[in-house]
């Protein structure tokens, strides 16, 4: 398969796999680095004009709220890895079949998370023990995110994943830059000078992905020959192999991605339950957690592209260098984080809020934030791999381990059995994060991973 100017494909099976890595993951650095920056925007605002109890309610508001979406997101990221196999088989008849499949399931899906969060907010909310005093605010936060905006949330992942599937992953990062750009001017507008608190900085999030989404939908029909899609009617309607194909691979990614988020849910009721403090850390913690994932999950996203089209082009030399790549970048960002975390801890956290309490108690944190660094690193290698083979029994396997028994057992252990309490939780998040890194090596010293499974 050639690049052409006509079609909106582009071949990662040829050329310098550094040049393509670095070509194809820096728009995706850039699109995360904006959507992450705009959730730390959240953060940063509630927390230096609405306090701890701001920070507490932002914090709880989006962990249930990325539990909820991720079931949607397993099938636009299984969609993308089915694309990305497609294009390195030129199969573009497949590629079209395949898009009109996503759409129809993940919007279908989106409208059933939207009804499910509207009817069961308190129950969700009681479930993480959110503090009495940051309850009403995470609750306008959640809804208004989830019920507003989730149509558009789905919308955007899914073209998103249609274009990086292709191969493109620059455009993408231009709605997401609309979204950010915007979502940055009216959180500050809203909650500073408005004080529209939790519900302002959701309102602002909401309109940024809806600017974003309609901007994304003009741009693919504008596009549309070019992108072999006619948006007609009965293309939306499900075809049977795509929705089987989809179906097989996005039914355990969803579950991989639901169950490290049960687990993180499990995880916050825990340490929600030591108090507005350590509810507030677990925001701070996250927002840093989500600065080292902006690279990780660029470099595995690229990698598990690059790895999808030459497996299906069975340039499986090229699949290798890939993976080694994706290893080496991946371990001197865990390395450079770390290091930074070491030299200036307490900066860090004072970047986010001015309380003295959250600041002092921030220390325990230290630990935590260098495992999870090597985790990701790890991952990185393990995904690229994984999820580019579209092997869809591994990924239930590794959303069972990693997901669920790792992630509660070790917290479990070291939080309550060993007495490290909201220190231990963190930790055993974070060791248990390393685990598909050896999941990862015996799969590809397997060699089943050159096996196309859909």
């Amino acid at each position: 398969m050639e690049n052409n100017k006509n079609t909106m494909l582009q071949d990662l099976t040829q050329g310098s796999i550094i040049k393509n890595i670095f070509i194809y993951a820096w728009p995706l650095l850039i699109a995360n680095s904006l959507q992450a920056l705009y959730n730390i925007v959240d953060m940063l605002v509630m927390g230096r004009v609405e306090g701890q109890v701001g920070l507490a309610a932002v914090s709880v508001g989006a962990d249930i709220l990325f539990l909820c979406v991720s079931l949607m997101i397993g099938f636009t990221n299984a969609g993308q890895v089915l694309i990305a196999q497609s294009t390195g088989a030129g199969e573009q008849d497949r590629i079209s079949k395949l898009i009109g499949t996503m759409y129809t399931i993940t919007f279908c899906l989106a409208i059933g998370v939207a009804v499910f969060c509207y009817f069961a907010d308190d129950w969700l909310l009681g479930l993480l023990n959110t503090p009495e005093v940051a309850y009403e605010e995470a609750k306008r936060y959640f809804l208004t995110c989830s019920v507003g905006g989730i149509l558009f949330t789905a919308g955007y992942n899914v073209t998103c994943a249609i274009l990086r599937g292709m191969g493109n992953s620059k455009q993408p990062c231009i709605f997401i830059a609309i979204a950010s750009i915007l979502n940055m001017i009216l959180d500050i507008w809203f909650v500073k000078y408005l004080r529209m608190g939790a519900f302002g900085a959701a309102l602002a999030t909401v309109i940024g992905q809806g600017i974003s989404f309609i901007t994304a939908i003009i741009y693919l029909y504008r596009h549309k020959e070019q992108f072999g899609f006619d948006f007609k009617f009965k293309s939306f309607r499900p075809e049977r192999t795509a929705f089987r194909s989809l179906i097989k691979l996005g039914i355990p990614m969803s579950i991989q991605m639901a169950s490290i988020n049960i687990s993180k849910i499990l995880l916050a009721s825990w340490i929600n339950a030591c108090g507005v403090v350590y509810t507030a850390l677990a925001g701070i913690y996250n927002k840093v957690n989500m600065m080292i994932n902006i690279l990780s999950s660029s470099l595995t996203t690229a990698g598990g592209t690059i790895v999808g089209q030459n497996i299906g082009a069975q340039k499986y030399d090229r699949v290798t260098k890939t993976l080694n790549l994706v290893l080496l970048f991946s371990v001197i960002i865990a390395v450079v984080f770390s290091a930074f975390v070491l030299t200036f801890p307490t900066a860090m956290f004072e970047l986010f809020t001015e309380d003295v309490e959250v600041i002092t108690t921030s220390h325990i944190l230290i630990l935590p934030f260098i495992v999870t660094f090597a985790g990701c690193a790890g991952r990185c290698y393990a995904f690229a791999l994984i999820n580019g083979s579209g092997n869809s029994r591994l990924n239930l396997l590794v959303a069972i381990i990693d997901g669920i028994i790792a992630r509660i057992a070790f917290a479990y252990y070291l939080g309550f059995v060993v007495g490290l309490s909201a220190q231990g939780f963190w930790l055993g998040d974070g060791i248990a994060g390393n685990i598909p890194l050896f999941i990862g090596l015996i799969f590809f010293f397997s060699n089943k991973w050159k096996k196309r499974s859909h």
